[in-house]
């Protein structure tokens, strides 16, 4: 039994109820590809000015977690904006991430699919002022995580809202990373509603002009396009996207709160998965995509709906906060020993978010050690103020 605090101000008990799921390897060759995009856990002894220098990263558990996620057959988005890109975590840290991490996905049993992002966020958006600066800024992370052995995914950048930038600039600048990439690229399509700072992504605010366009963008190269990862939270704009894409390419949802319906699929169509929430969800999403694999859509269905609730109280708005829920639950389960982030980013939310994340990721049996669980709960709850 624990007390934990409601919307409305009152104290209440709780007591769990959940069948905690047990996380395993899938016993089938997945039918979608799940990248699983994860964060970086903080050193607290070692943070000196989380605000103004490079963050202190706990590697061992930074890398366990990516172990774990491997261990359930899923891939890996790496480098994300989940991991604090831009808001924490800056390029010489991610760039050491993704070389340790794809030294440790090679050395995996599994041969894990690991994707890293590629962005300008190395250079200042001042210096940011054309399409040749622009370009430049991203082929020197692109070559970095080519040479580490990732898979590129061109992560949406700043510096094309920030100079005003119109659909030739976006085609100028796109056509020369598809084109030079080593490998086929995912393309990534980040809503406002995740950072502000894209409005008008594609040049423009429109989103079926946008659309077109970078349908255009694709079918210009396919072979050089893997996929595109949506983060709209717009299911029928994305039903009707898959639609239009060339065969072969895919579209990786990023959709946090339709995630399930759309990864099922319409009979001719469906969505792989490039999620925050997976990362949260593992055990859920593993056996869930393992029971599609089977044929088995029901109990799909049956391991996603409860963690739906879930998923869309850690991105509710502010969205751009969901990255303190993703290692929220993280603590919780003992993947990390402490609840600090970069930057002090664990602040973004308040109890009473933080303790109905716990009651959903408990009905969802997404609490894997409910004795621990409760236990650093209680921690937190006592922070607050609540014995």
């Amino acid at each position: 039994m624990i007390t934990l605090p409601t919307q409305d101000g009152r104290l209440e008990p709780y007591r769990l109820s959940g069948t905690p799921l047990t996380p395993r390897a899938p016993r089938v060759p997945l039918t979608r590809t799940a990248f699983a995009a994860a964060h970086v856990i903080s050193d607290p002894l070692r943070e000196r000015n989380p605000w103004d220098t490079r963050p202190a990263v706990d590697w061992d558990a930074t890398l366990g977690f990516r172990q774990g996620l491997w261990d359930q057959g899923l891939g890996l988005a790496e480098a994300m904006d989940t991991a604090q890109r831009g808001m924490g975590v800056d390029w010489l840290t991610a760039k050491e991430l993704i070389e340790r991490t794809m030294r440790a996905a090679k050395a995996h049993p599994m041969k894990p699919r690991v994707a890293c992002g590629a962005g300008t966020d190395h250079v200042a958006l001042s210096e940011l002022t054309s399409a040749d600066a622009i370009a430049a800024a991203y082929e020197t992370q692109a070559a970095a995580i080519e040479a580490a052995g990732g898979q590129l995914i061109l992560m949406a950048s700043r510096a094309f809202p920030a100079i005003g930038a119109g659909p030739d600039t976006y085609r100028r600048v796109y056509r020369r990373l598809i084109d030079g990439a080593k490998d086929p690229v995912i393309l990534h399509w980040l809503g406002d509603m995740f950072d502000p700072v894209l409005t008008g992504y594609w040049g423009t605010t429109d989103v079926a002009a946008a659309s077109d366009f970078v349908l255009n963008l694709i079918a210009e190269n396919p072979a050089k396009v893997d996929g595109i990862k949506i983060s709209l939270l717009d299911e029928a704009h994305e039903v009707a996207f898959r639609a239009r894409l060339p065969n072969g390419v895919r579209l990786y949802t990023g959709d946090d709160f339709n995630y399930a319906p759309l990864i099922d699929g319409d009979g001719t169509h469906y969505s792989h998965a490039l999620l925050g929430i997976f990362a949260a969800i593992a055990p859920a999403a593993s056996q869930a995509l393992e029971a599609l694999a089977l044929g088995d859509r029901v109990v799909f269905h049956q391991l996603l709906a409860p963690t739906v609730p879930l998923s869309r109280e850690i991105f509710r708005a502010p969205t751009r906060f969901y990255k303190a829920g993703i290692a929220f639950l993280s603590w919780l389960n003992g993947s990390q020993r402490h609840f600090i982030m970069p930057a002090g980013f664990q602040s973004s939310r308040d109890i009473v978010h933080y303790a109905q994340v716990f009651r959903l990721a408990d009905e969802a049996g997404l609490l894997s050690k409910p004795d621990l669980a409760v236990s650093r709960m209680k921690v937190l709850l006592a922070l607050h103020g609540i014995d």
